[in-house]
């Protein structure tokens, strides 16, 4: 008799966690996460750093069992990571699967009030644009630019959430099973539109709770005019393609 696959044992949620060049951070946030999700583990996903960041997250696994790594060839952008790391959650069995900044832009401490939020959503939204959200550490042109494109996408796709471009999210599993991950086009900053986006088109709740975010504590920043520009030419890409 032929036996059937044994399914993945179903756990309660994964943070998905990309580093490049983020040796300084990548101790305190696995850390500050740990302490403030007791049931959540955590995935580190490196692009080679050249800091040595992947080295020293293996050290952190090798000592917490809740942090998992995993190692790609190099870097190819966010979008590709959370990608990887998405296919390594529900193939891991996951039921909630988050994603945020490794540089404490997106503070863990939103991430208990997120989970609880996915009880009723399929998607929760860490946003910056309703009342009770906000930046910190943004001069005027980093702000135009960030409203500015949020509310460009929202009006060419005619959807209805305030941050569109918000990388601060807790995923049901469902939803990414749904959204076929291997065909999401975007990688850079675009990349959270187009989710958002495809979740919506497929009838998912989307939910929106306030955060306060932080500009980057250690490091430079990743963002570029060329990225940003980028993502405004890869609306008019998404909102073509439908996702129906």
């Amino acid at each position: 008799m032929t036996q059937s696959p044994i399914a993945a044992p179903r756990r309660s949620a994964l943070v998905c966690l990309p580093t490049y060049d983020e040796k300084e951070n990548v101790g305190p946030i696995t850390e500050a996460i740990l302490a403030a999700t007791p049931e959540v583990d955590i995935l580190v996903i490196d692009d080679n750093s050249p800091d040595g960041t992947g080295e020293l997250a293996d050290a952190i696994a090798a000592r917490e069992p809740r942090v998992k790594v995993l190692h790609r060839k190099g870097k190819e952008g966010l979008g590709k990571a959370y990608l990887a790391g998405f296919a390594w959650a529900l193939s891991h069995g996951y039921e909630r699967i988050l994603e945020m900044d490794a540089d404490f832009s997106h503070d863990p401490k939103y991430l208990p009030a997120m989970l609880q939020a996915s009880q009723e959503a399929d998607l929760v939204l860490g946003s910056r644009n309703i009342p009770g959200g906000g930046t910190v550490n943004w001069g005027v042109l980093r702000k135009i630019i960030s409203r500015g494109g949020s509310l460009y996408a929202r009006t060419i796709l005619g959807i209805p959430v305030r941050d569109v471009t918000g990388g601060f999210k807790c995923f049901r599993r469902q939803v990414l099973e749904a959204i076929d991950l291997p065909t999401v086009e975007c990688s850079g900053y675009a990349f959270q539109i187009e989710l958002t986006y495809r979740t919506l088109r497929k009838g998912f709740r989307v939910k929106e709770i306030p955060i306060v975010f932080v500009d980057r504590r250690v490091g430079q920043s990743k963002m570029s005019k060329r990225i940003v520009l980028e993502a405004l030419r890869k609306v008019w890409s998404i909102r073509a393609s439908g996702f129906r």
